[in-house]
């Protein structure tokens, strides 16, 4: 990680599932019309989803049951090749949009609405991985959520 801030260029839209099937094929796997399926779904929410829902809206726009274990291998994949981030205290996952841009997450998750914003800080993210080799232990995908009630809530 740089020890400095970085910009994303953000995409939403067809350009996300563009930038998410360029960012995937790069890292050498295939863009399946399954997985564009399950990517734009993702995509169009704008809070954590968890495959679950991602499943029945398929199975529902397909006119056919789409396994919710079909859409776990998928988005983690995604997840692997940073274009979705999983928000582990919800079990549920978000589109990143900036695909392939690798960092890690943090989440500001709100109790109420359910509402996860993702903050890219790599000085926090350097700290982190810092702490862990002072353990000597390798961290592979740091994710901090900071859990508690988001400003629209309480307002």
């Amino acid at each position: 990680m740089a020890s400095h801030h970085h910009a994303h260029q953000e995409h939403s839209g067809t350009r996300l599932i563009d930038a998410a099937r360029i960012a995937l094929t790069d890292a050498g796997e295939q863009w399946t019309g399954m997985r564009e399926a399950v990517f734009a779904e993702l995509a169009r929410h704008e809070r954590p989803v968890s495959a679950y829902d991602i499943a029945d809206n398929l199975s529902r726009d397909r006119g056919k049951r789409v396994a919710p274990n079909s859409v776990y291998r998928i988005l983690d994949l995604f997840v692997t090749n940073n274009l979705a981030l999983r928000v582990e205290s919800a079990n549920a996952f978000l589109a990143n949009t900036h695909p392939g841009c690798e960092h890690d997450c943090i989440f500001l998750v709100c109790d109420e609405c359910g509402e996860a914003t993702h903050i890219d800080d790599d000085e926090a993210s350097l700290r982190v991985r810092a702490l862990a080799r002072t353990r000597e232990f390798q961290a592979r995908r740091p994710v901090i959520e900071i859990r508690g009630v988001c400003s629209s809530c309480r307002g």
